[in-house]
């Protein structure tokens, strides 16, 4: 059964048509089709508090192709949430209400917990020992999630407002470093060692560009000397050295920054990319609620 899924990011709308499907007695999602807009919604929150007119006819094109798409591919069901800038734009109530009319979807604004929540559903399909500490950093456009996991339990979780549009903006807080810094040191145990875990699309990309299998742990060396790299260089120059989207170009270096800091407070080694997000959550989601019907 086919499930759609519309993640409305800081940085991109991405539509994701997919199922829940069995490998011996395993279960994963199944990517079929998948669509991604860079709308950019948190480059005009993070300045000005909402959502201008054009870009609002843009979120209404974006909605309206991502909805033709589904009906293409027969989805059952098709669940759409918003994140940070949308949490955030002052006239977040009225875009909605002009999207749901013109296209009759639903946008649900969701937040930082419910957000991590869905994206950590998915994490206990992945084939590893939950019962061992981990911790799963998810980097956004506009904020980033930490949580905290032992004995396959939630122990603890923070969204922090910095994420890479944000940053970009100079819309950051400059205490926020601290902050990351004493949440760390109240509700991580750093003297037990945790499996690290990043998602997002900048960590994937980054994963892609050092050449690193679906399984093959990133080491902070090379996460920070990749970092190092992308640096001095233009988004132009990052796009053509290193084959990236013009819009993964610029923010990939704020989403490293973040990435390495989190991981050196950590006193972690190295980082594992799952390459699963938001939108395979909601598909999992979706899946759940139906079989329980």
């Amino acid at each position: 059964m086919r499930f759609g899924a519309i993640d409305i990011g800081t940085n991109a709308a991405r539509l994701l048509i997919g199922e829940v499907t069995k490998e011996g007695s395993h279960s994963y999602v199944k990517k079929i089709s998948y669509t991604r807009v860079p709308l950019r919604l948190g480059e005009e929150v993070f300045e000005n508090g909402k959502i201008s007119k054009k870009k609002t006819e843009h979120f209404v094109k974006t909605i309206k192709a991502f909805q033709l798409i589904s009906e293409i591919f027969e989805v059952k069901k098709l669940r759409a949430c918003a994140t940070s800038a949308m949490r955030e734009a002052e006239n977040a109530k009225k875009v909605i209400s002009k999207i749901q009319s013109e296209t009759g979807v639903n946008i649900e604004v969701i937040s930082g917990d419910e957000e991590a929540s869905l994206i950590f559903g998915t994490f206990f399909l992945l084939e590893f020992d939950k019962s061992n500490p981990f911790l799963v950093i998810d980097v956004g456009g506009g904020s980033t999630e930490v949580s905290v996991f032992e004995k396959g339990e939630k122990v603890a979780s923070k969204s922090f407002s910095i994420g890479t549009l944000r940053m970009l903006k100079g819309k950051v807080d400059k205490n926020i470093w601290n902050e990351i810094h004493d949440w760390i040191s109240s509700h991580v145990d750093l003297n037990s060692p945790h499996q690290i875990f990043g998602t997002g699309g900048n960590i994937n990309s980054a994963h892609k560009v050092l050449g690193g299998s679906q399984s093959e742990p990133i080491s902070i060396d090379r996460l920070g000397g990749l970092l190092e790299e992308l640096k001095p260089l233009t988004p132009d120059q990052r796009s053509e050295k290193y084959q990236l989207k013009e819009d993964r170009a610029d923010v990939i270096v704020p989403a490293l920054q973040i990435f390495t800091y989190i991981m050196k407070e950590l006193d972690a080694n190295e980082i594992i990319v799952p390459k699963i997000g938001l939108s395979d959550g909601i598909i999992y989601d979706l899946y759940k609620k139906r079989k329980r019907v």
